[in-house]
């Protein structure tokens, strides 16, 4: 995770891609090789054609083939996410309905990060939800965080421009759907409109005001699930809005006995997704202080569970070393 009022500008600039030339004619090729594979079998929405799946899970073992190999002919739209991430829940679905309306112009491949920590790694990714593309084989960063809808449609909107002009790559037929046409979606509890309010100012980036909406939904429902977690989250992003993650991590490193370096070092490993590097840093940080630090890291740590959710396995495991370090 990480602050909303992220910069969007810029995000898919081709200029910096080398090799665009070369990229495009690879694409060509693949195309050729794939539409030779598949004489006679019959186009997309023809008799015997298999249905184009527009959101597909990806692992790092089917990532070439998923994602590198089609993104020859369609822009491959990754969606880095993790279940205990409270603002993936809120981009995931947004990113799957616009894969349908887009009909074929972009392919949206979901990666849960827990799972696939190389590819985590490989794009370098600083906190999640991260979007990031795959044209012609060319990686090339979107946006990161859980923007709002008129800016995730400006950023695909370049995405697929830049793939039709620079690349030649117009998409995938999709015709008649994926396999029919798509049932009516069930109808849902309406949404308290507190509540409501309380997720619209955390996606527009107004983390004051996210925090002060979800206390106002707790002071009049202190059991809701829902606000404890978007209070956490707005919390966790206030906290680290601004920091200098190198300069955080160099004085947690050379100062281990400094709880508040720790406290900011932990947040900083949560929001990038370090979840169990967050956990043993504050476990630690409780085992070996006493007083007023002591409960400063055992607080911390308790909010920190919020933001993952208690149910998550690795909170089960870090409540349990709570536990022993405490008792």
């Amino acid at each position: 995770m990480q602050p909303r009022n992220m910069s969007m500008s810029g995000v898919v600039d081709l200029a910096a891609v080398k090799a665009a030339g070369e990229a495009k004619q690879k694409a060509e090729e693949a195309r050729a090789r794939a539409a030779r594979q598949q004489g006679g079998a019959g186009g997309a929405g023809e008799p015997g054609a298999v249905p184009v799946s527009l959101v597909i899970d990806v692992e790092e073992a089917d990532f070439e083939q998923e994602v590198l190999q089609r993104s020859a002919e369609v822009p491959v739209v990754i969606d880095f996410w993790a279940e205990w991430c409270g603002p993936c829940k809120q981009l995931g679905p947004l990113l799957e309905r616009l894969a349908h309306e887009y009909a074929g112009r972009f392919l949206l491949a979901k990666i849960d990060v827990d799972r696939n920590q190389m590819l985590f790694q490989q794009f370098g990714v600083q906190g999640i939800p991260a979007v990031f593309a795959v044209v012609a084989g060319q990686a090339l960063p979107l946006f990161q965080g859980a923007a709002p809808e008129q800016q995730v449609r400006e950023v695909l909107d370049q995405l697929v421009q830049v793939a039709e002009q620079r690349f030649g790559i117009t998409g995938i037929s999709v015709e008649g759907g994926e396999g029919g046409e798509q049932a009516p979606a069930a109808p849902g509890v309406p949404e308290d409109p507190a509540l409501a309010a309380a997720h619209s100012a955390l996606d527009a980036g107004d983390l004051g005001g996210a925090i002060q909406a979800y206390r106002n939904v707790l002071a009049d429902d202190p059991a809701s699930t829902e606000a404890k977690l978007g209070l956490a989250q707005a919390e966790l992003l206030q906290r680290v809005q601004g920091l200098d993650a190198a300069q955080v991590r160099k004085e947690a490193a050379d100062a281990p006995a400094d709880v508040r370096a720790q406290l900011r070092a932990a947040d900083l490993d949560l929001a990038g997704g370090h979840v169990e590097d967050a956990f043993g840093r504050l476990v630690e940080t409780v085992r070996r202080t006493a007083g007023d630090d002591r409960e400063a890291a055992r607080v911390r740590l308790l909010e920190l569970f919020e933001v993952v959710g208690h149910e998550d396995p690795r909170v089960v495991a870090a409540r349990g070393a709570l536990a022993r370090v405490l008792f």
